[in-house]
């Protein structure tokens, strides 16, 4: 359905389309852990900021109504090595809604100026000390202004985590199954 915003609104302004498409409106996109270091086994957070030019606006992971299904960001995670993505990624709070009626959308979520999707992470309990960089193997982000969307641009941000030296810890309970799961074999 997204698609077909695009190729409408392609269609009925060709020419702003194609100079602004160069600009995409944003300033930058920035992936980094908090804390920056841990012990095996201690949870962290990755944060995946972006911050767009004014008049520019994106949208969440997933939309709450159905028809806005298309108008979404996707992301993922790496497989587990010395950090286990846990949980689910959530929409950051800030939204902002609005109608699309041409579209059958009541309700679409957007976000405008910077936007910091975050995920929980836990550093494997068998990783080495030192430093290492986790790169998401995608991430498509959908901007758009007021005339135009533009196609997802895909980015590959990467977080540096130092992993310190020392016992691992002892793994939160709530993310203990997944840990195992994940570094099973390992």
């Amino acid at each position: 359905m997204r698609h077909a915003l695009v190729a409408l609104l392609a269609l009925s302004t060709p020419f702003a389309f194609a100079a602004d498409a160069k600009k995409g409106g944003v300033k930058s996109v920035e992936a980094k852990f908090e804390p920056a270091e841990a012990k095996p086994g201690q949870t962290v957070t990755l944060k995946l900021t972006v911050t767009l030019e004014d008049g520019y606006f994106t949208y969440p992971l997933k939309q709450e109504e159905a028809a806005a299904a298309g108008m979404v960001n996707l992301l993922e995670f790496p497989k587990a090595g010395a950090v286990v993505f846990v949980g689910e990624v959530t929409n950051p709070a800030g939204a902002k809604t609005k109608a699309e009626p041409v579209l059958g959308i009541e309700k679409m979520a957007y976000y405008t100026g910077t936007v910091v999707f975050e995920r929980e992470a836990v550093v494997s309990p068998t990783a080495k000390a030192g430093e290492v960089m986790v790169q998401l193997p995608k991430f498509a982000l959908s901007v758009c202004d007021d005339k135009n969307c533009f196609p997802a641009k895909k980015y590959t941000p990467e977080a540096k985590l130092k992993v310190l030296d020392g016992p691992a810890v002892a793994v939160d309970k709530k993310y203990t199954d997944e840990v195992e799961k994940a570094t099973k074999g390992k």
